[in-house]
């Protein structure tokens, strides 16, 4: 299940210099995008506040647990196995590659893909492989009352800037009609700290308001939380996605410091993958 419902990155007037800059990157990257006016806002999106904004058509929205359902479904028709609720807890090398070892089997690998999110620096530490560190980083959700979720019809985004570390609070209008404010960013030292001293739901009203005036305290409840397996420190902005052959063990093939966009690329990614195989 999807829908291709386009995006909009609304700018106010001090933030329009930016805003070109974000276009001149995506059109750089071979996405399609335009610069649009206050009034093409209005049409799309009448509660949204915007001087400008880049419209992105071809932005959507789908249903992950879907998509991770129909890939498994894929890998069980080629005659594959998908192990749940098996920690890998050893890897060992043999004469032909490796073997992976959980607490119920020895698997025999020719070769080992790492994509184990926020673990996977920990997986090629098993390996004997190259070190490198995932830093854990909190996004917290809030979401919309039944009652305003009307306010938002999609996906409408900050202009992200230049000096942070994700793409900014946003507005997202899920295929069950809900519509999810987030996510923020904070760094966490343990990798499972989903819940410990949540931001509160006040904290969420001024981002909102600068993109929906109309939106009040009450609107708004707090939602869920993910956390993004970040390759870059707090003190650093951006690390690009890891996918390449580990140096020290060739039979290890990372895909690690994968973070949201990695969902959408997530096929693209896999062939990458397999012709490194």
């Amino acid at each position: 299940p999807h829908v291709r419902c386009g995006k909009l990155v609304v700018a106010q007037d001090d933030e329009l210099a930016e805003l070109e800059r974000v276009a001149g990157l995506a059109k750089g990257a071979g996405a399609t995008v335009e610069l649009v006016d206050r009034a093409f806002v209005a049409a799309r999106e009448p509660h949204v506040r915007a001087a400008a904004a880049l419209w992105s058509p071809d932005t959507g929205w789908l249903e992950a647990e879907a998509l991770v359902r129909a890939l498994q479904a894929d890998v069980e028709r080629h005659d594959g196995v998908v192990l749940v609720g098996s920690p890998l807890v050893g890897i060992e090398p043999a004469p032909d590659g490796l073997i992976v070892v959980t607490p119920q089997e020895r698997i025999d690998a020719e070769l080992l893909i790492d994509a184990a999110g926020l673990y996977a620096d920990d997986v090629s530490r098993l390996a004997g492989g190259d070190e490198f560190r995932i830093y854990p980083c909190r996004g917290e959700y809030a979401t919309l009352t039944p009652g305003a979720s009307a306010l938002v019809h999609g996906l409408v985004y900050p202009v992200p800037h230049a000096s942070g570390h994700g793409l900014g609070t946003h507005f997202t209008r899920t295929l069950g009609g809900e519509v999810w404010l987030g996510p923020t960013v904070r760094y966490v030292e343990d990798k499972q700290d989903y819940e410990r001293d949540r931001a509160p739901v006040e904290s969420f009203l001024e981002p909102a308001r600068a993109l929906v005036p109309d939106i009040t305290l009450s609107d708004l409840r707090l939602g869920g939380t993910g956390i993004r397996p970040k390759l870059h420190p707090p003190s650093e902005r951006f690390a690009d996605f890891l996918i390449r052959r580990d140096s020290r063990n060739p039979r290890v093939i990372h895909a690690a410091g994968i973070e949201s966009p990695g969902l959408t690329a997530c096929l693209a990614i896999a062939e990458m993958a397999a012709g490194m195989v």
